[in-house]
């Protein structure tokens, strides 16, 4: 059997986090990758994510080549005239709103005729991105951060999807060193629901005072092997994210989605996470994690 390669040309939507991480994923693997973002400022700080996110792994060990030379294959565009026609796969990495993905995804399918329609969202409906566009191209890819370092790819199929589409990206995702499962299009897939369902009673127990922060952690490390615990697995995502995909399961799945207002608190004050500084736990000194 042939083993799965990546995409020969791939572009990702997006180079903020996720997007840098996904960039970092396909030039590691041996793309050539166009990352769009819009705006000078943005198109710099992508860049720079990309190029200190592949540095970082050359120092570990962590690359088949130096950072320099996977550099020489990234391009980082303003705006989407920028993606290239023969790409195979593009993945959207953009904010969690279901218009903008749509819109990004309506131009992509103009401009590269033959490639994948892949969307890094962590809940929205596939089913619903789909819509007016050509379906059976339009996957859910959804990746995990920080990307270079988790193994795992969550595909999200629905019935207009082609089986050679499904199989090509399955194979892109392989080729990334990545393991994938197949999940049914439902609100917030499986990993989404799963994450946000234990990492919101976490926040209320919290609120209730039944341990800290470290040690509802702890617990969850200790008694059932969590690499992190679902709080500062929270502080990683963004609380933001979080809330913003609880208040969608609670709209698609009812009550027991609600976000507590400890959440609702905390991300009104800004405490958003790793990102800001502060969120259940102080980022702001080195080693937080």
């Amino acid at each position: 059997m042939t083993a799965p390669a990546a995409p020969r040309t791939a572009a990702v939507v997006g180079g903020g986090t996720m997007g840098a991480g996904i960039a970092h994923v396909l030039l590691a693997a041996g793309s050539l990758v166009t990352v769009v973002e819009a705006g000078a400022e943005r198109v710099v700080a992508a860049w720079e994510a990309v190029a200190t996110s592949l540095r970082k792994a050359e120092e570990r060990g962590k690359l088949p080549a130096g950072a320099e030379d996977l550099l020489a294959r990234l391009s980082v565009v303003d705006g989407p005239a920028g993606l290239p026609s023969e790409a195979s796969l593009v993945v959207e990495a953009v904010p969690e709103d279901l218009a903008l993905k749509r819109r990004i995804l309506a131009d992509v399918a103009q401009r590269c005729p033959e490639a994948v329609l892949a969307s890094n969202t962590s809940s929205l409906s596939i089913t619903a991105l789909a819509e007016h566009l050509p379906g059976e191209r339009v996957v859910g890819m959804h990746f995990f951060n920080p990307v270079p370092v988790q193994a795992l790819v969550e595909l999200v199929t629905h019935d207009g999807l082609r089986a050679d589409t499904l199989a090509a990206v399955r194979g892109y995702a392989e080729a990334l060193g990545k393991t994938v499962i197949e999940v049914r299009d439902s609100p917030g897939f499986a990993t989404s629901r799963l994450g946000v369902a234990v990492g919101l009673e976490a926040i209320r127990m919290l609120a209730e005072g039944v341990a800290s922060a470290e040690d509802i952690d702890t617990g969850m490390r200790l008694g059932y092997g969590w690499p992190m615990g679902p709080l500062r697995l929270t502080d990683l995502v963004g609380l933001d994210v979080r809330l913003s995909i609880a208040e969608h399961l609670e709209r698609e799945l009812g009550p027991r989605f609600a976000p507590p207002e400890l959440l609702r608190n905390k991300v009104a004050r800004g405490e958003l996470g790793r990102k800001t500084g502060r969120g259940f736990f102080d980022w702001s000194t080195k080693g937080a994690l």
